[in-house]
């Protein structure tokens, strides 16, 4: 008898000291307004931009995701996740301007398959040749991962300028 008490009262207890879980998803919701009020704010804040920046819609869903075209390219390219391209690019981080990668005409290689997501949203919408600025919400770079390597934090929306220099289906 005494070990059945001993037993439920350590449940007792146990069950007593559980916290609340965590809730990535509500997480990812909060920060989802946080970027997208930092990349409105910085489109309507700078001028000419609102003009021209275009949101980036997935299957019908506005995303985070702005882009700017600097130059529209030429070409008929056909873009999938296999699709290999070859690019001239710079990255910063959005309120400050800070660059914190680029390619410094290197002219990396990637398939498109395995790019930032905002990449993969924002090259198609130009053609070999072209530029683009991609502007995108944190969900859309690193998310919520530091990147010490680039001293890049968690959470941090970014600003791309990419050159397509090359497309290979």
């Amino acid at each position: 008898m005494n070990k059945i008490l001993l037993i439920l009262l350590f449940s007792v207890v146990c069950l007593s000291s559980c916290k609340k879980g965590y809730d990535a998803v509500a997480e990812e919701r909060t920060q989802a307004e946080i970027d997208d009020k930092i990349i409105q704010d910085y489109i309507a804040g700078t001028p000419g931009l609102s003009a021209v920046a275009k949101r980036i819609d997935s299957a019908g869903i506005a995303t985070g995701v702005y882009y700017v075209e600097l130059a529209p390219g030429s070409g008929n390219d056909l873009f999938t996740s296999s699709t290999r391209i070859t690019i001239d690019y710079t990255s910063k981080k959005l309120l400050t301007g800070e660059v914190f990668a680029e390619s410094n005409n290197f002219h990396p290689s990637f398939t498109l398959g395995e790019v930032l997501r905002a990449w993969k949203l924002g090259i198609p919408q130009i053609k070999k040749g072209g530029k683009i600025r991609i502007i995108a919400a944190s969900r859309y770079a690193y998310g919520p991962y530091d990147q010490p390597e680039i001293n890049l934090p968690k959470n941090s929306v970014v600003d791309f300028e990419i050159e397509l220099l090359d497309v290979t289906n």
